[in-house]
């Protein structure tokens, strides 16, 4: 049997810069109705960039609503109707002044089901050389190249606990465990 629910209605009770606020009255599946509290997001894009040394590039930046710098994959947030890849192209370049000759989609992520439809779409980046950094004007982080491994101890010790980081970085540590990874970090023709 498959579960579902059906709006009836929605109300939005905010527009914001980035988000929307709906209350929704839905039916369930056993005839009763039932409000949803749903934020809409335009989603985001988030960058496994590793090099040919098995470096990963992370960032670091103050995060207002836990009041404190967190370790991130480099990402941001979709314009209006833009390309996921190009977004993810876009903020490797901005956040750590890097492009990458090959993108492999590792697929999206539903970061907070219970609430939220953000979808991050995520990639790893190979064939790493640098750009111009350009950092957007009211973000501050600083980048920094870790050991892939240690960064993946990171997260399995709770160091690193951005959802999308976690995600990012395991799916990266299974295609390694399932001896895809040697592959992809190979420069065409080699």
């Amino acid at each position: 049997m498959k579960h579902w629910e059906k709006p009836l209605s929605k109300t939005t009770v905010y527009k914001g810069r980035v988000v929307r606020l709906n209350v929704d009255k839905v039916q369930l599946e056993n005839g009763r109705t039932s409000q949803r509290e749903v934020i809409h997001h335009p989603g985001g894009a988030c960058v496994v960039a590793l090099d040919e040394q098995e470096r990963v590039y992370l960032v670091r930046q103050f995060r207002y609503p836990f009041g404190e710098e967190l370790w991130e994959l480099p990402a941001g947030k979709l314009e209006p109707g833009e390309n996921p890849l190009l977004a993810a192209q876009r903020e490797l370049g901005e956040e750590c002044g890097l492009s990458a000759q090959r993108y492999f989609d590792l697929g999206p992520i539903y970061p907070t089901v219970g609430y939220c439809d953000e979808v991050i779409y995520t990639w790893l980046a190979t064939g790493l050389s640098p750009c111009q950094l350009e950092p957007d004007e009211d973000e501050f982080l600083t980048v920094e190249a870790t050991e892939f491994e240690k960064a993946v101890s990171l997260v399995l010790s709770g160091k690193i606990r951005d959802s999308k980081t976690v995600a990012g970085l395991l799916k990266v540590y299974a295609l390694k465990q399932k001896g895809q990874l040697s592959k992809m970090l190979r420069r065409p023709g080699k």
